[in-house]
């Protein structure tokens, strides 16, 4: 896990990145909270339309229901989140960037945005294959 153990130890800011380890989720997520930091996983490969992201992000991130459901109420309520970092995995997000451009590229924007807001740093993890984008890679 060298991408994932340099990202925890400070050697890569907080964002988003490209990271093709196959390690379990469950092995991730203990890795991550070992480092003290909170996990959240969207599997990308069951959620591929707008509403099911929406629905996934909100439950992996612990939203409240007062999110809405929609890209502007996720910004707003990722502007309130408190706490330890975050690392979200989002396994599969081929799919949806594939298929709907515009939503991934909004979704990932904003969750890019919350890298360093606030008091709660969050970096997120694109696993898997998907179309040629510019984001930086944790691999080797």
């Amino acid at each position: 896990m060298s991408g994932l153990a340099g990202l925890l130890a400070g050697h890569h800011p907080p964002g988003i990145y490209q990271w093709h380890a196959a390690f379990a989720p469950e092995d991730v997520r203990h890795t991550v909270e070992h480092a003290g930091a909170r996990f959240a996983y969207v599997d990308g490969w069951t959620h591929q339309e707008e509403d099911e992201l929406l629905e996934a992000l909100g439950e992996a991130l612990e939203l409240p229901d007062s999110f809405g459901q929609s890209l502007d109420g996720l910004a707003d309520c990722l502007r309130d989140l408190d706490g330890k970092p975050i690392v979200l995995l989002w396994d599969g997000w081929g799919p949806l960037a594939r298929s709907d451009e515009e939503t991934f590229g909004k979704a990932a924007d904003i969750l890019a945005g919350r890298a360093n807001e606030g008091h709660c740093p969050m970096s997120v993890l694109l696993r898997g294959g998907g179309p040629e984008i510019d984001v930086p890679s944790l691999d080797g």
